[in-house]
């Protein structure tokens, strides 16, 4: 949009074209050049005397491209009239005009410097006509309008930089505001990933092998099979017990008061033997090992230390051999340890690649220790497989 001097306004409504300015400035500098004044030093005398008054009011329209250019010839056909003995209100009107459209493209050092200049030769341009007195009222108004003219300006212009300040930093918060709300809407994806990782990832791979043992042994052993059933409807009504939690947590979560009633409590060493006795049940040999004082952990490298427990078992029992694995738990003054170890067979293409790539589980590990600033080792050693995690036991650890 734009102003009557032509400036880009930020305001959202329609405004007059340019030329609707350009028009009313040239009707009022061609005005004050024919209207009868009392003082016959105020009316044009001589054709030549004419053209010069009227001259403004054509080249104003130019401001906008060479504003202070349109100004220095507004005052030099003001010092053309005054060498002529006339003194011409007209163009001090066009000077105004145009002092207002400098002071609203320049910054304000320039329209101190510009408007200076221009007062002082209103000034001693008008003592060249017959005013003769640099006192004389008339004169202090000319000055007065050159400088209330740049005022005026320069009012307009730090105006429209304040509201185009105010709009961009309205886009900007606008714009934050959606990048804050992406990041949150990533975040709460990722933690809904692993928390249905965590929720089905070991149970699906329990159903799986039980479902294998049932196949094989169902003609020749039944109460293998059966055993294998068992295990198979035990896992299942687990999992669907914990996707009906997290699917009712995911239902109410528009309203955050409500999230943490909903959401199932997060399993933490406290439940580690629950843990393993269902992994024994299952068909994997489990030992655990316990150094120094785990139980007092902060919560959160707590909850962190049980899902590396509990995916590092989960890796054994798909892709272990010999059916076994190993845990062990260290705390010191400074960190947690959690190690999960297991044989393989040479050059498992499914334990291999685990390790070099990584598969969701591991992923989603890798985020929840990165959360408590800590670190996650994976990869083959001689004979088997390791999982480590390292969690600080600082304040910053017992994050939510």
């Amino acid at each position: 949009m734009r102003t009557l001097d032509g400036d880009l306004q930020p305001w959202p409504h329609a405004r007059p074209p340019a030329w609707v300015g350009d028009v009313i400035a040239a009707a009022l500098v061609a005005a004050a050049a024919l209207l009868p004044f009392p003082w016959t030093e105020f009316r044009p005398s001589t054709p030549l005397v004419f053209v010069v008054v009227l001259l403004p009011a054509v080249i104003l329209p130019l401001r906008r491209r060479w504003p202070v250019s349109i100004l220095a010839a507004c005052l030099g056909c003001y010092g053309v009239a005054a060498l002529l003995g006339t003194v011409a209100p007209g163009v001090v009107l066009a000077a105004a005009i145009a002092m207002f459209g400098v002071a609203t493209r320049s910054n304000r050092r320039t329209t101190m410097v510009v408007a200076s200049a221009s007062i002082v030769a209103v000034i001693i341009l008008s003592l060249l006509a017959s005013l003769g007195d640099v006192f004389d009222p008339r004169t202090f108004q000319f000055a007065v309008t050159i400088a209330f003219a740049a005022a005026a300006g320069d009012a307009t212009r730090f105006r429209r930089e304040f509201i185009l300040a105010v709009t961009e930093r309205a886009r900007k918060a606008e714009e934050d505001r959606e990048t804050e709300a992406q990041r949150r809407v990533t975040e709460e994806r990722l933690r809904i990933a692993r928390d249905l990782h965590d929720a089905v990832a070991h149970q699906i791979s329990v159903i799986s092998l039980n479902a294998g043992v049932a196949s094989t042994s169902l003609e020749t052993r039944p109460e293998k099979t059966r055993e294998a059933l068992a295990n198979i409807r035990e896992a299942s009504r687990s999992v669907l017990t914990e996707i009906g939690d997290l699917l009712e947590m995911l239902r109410r979560a528009d309203d955050d008061s409500t999230v943490e009633g909903v959401r199932a409590p997060q399993p933490g060493l406290d439940r580690l033997d629950d843990l393993l006795e269902r992994f024994r049940a299952s068909g994997l040999d489990v030992v655990a090992r316990r150094e120094g004082a785990v139980e007092d952990v902060p919560v959160a490298v707590d909850r962190v230390a049980y899902r590396v427990v509990q995916e590092g078992l989960t890796n054994a029992h798909k892709h272990g051999a010999d059916r076994r694995a190993h845990v062990l738990l260290s705390a010191d003054a400074e960190a947690l340890r959690v190690v999960v170890t297991n044989p393989t067979t040479p050059d498992d293409p499914d334990q291999v690649a685990a390790s070099e790539h990584g598969g969701h589980g591991l992923i989603g590990l890798r985020e929840r220790v990165a959360l408590v600033r800590g670190s996650v080792e994976a990869g083959s050693t001689p004979g088997g497989y390791r999982l480590a995690a390292t969690l600080p036991l600082t304040r910053t650890a017992d994050a939510p």
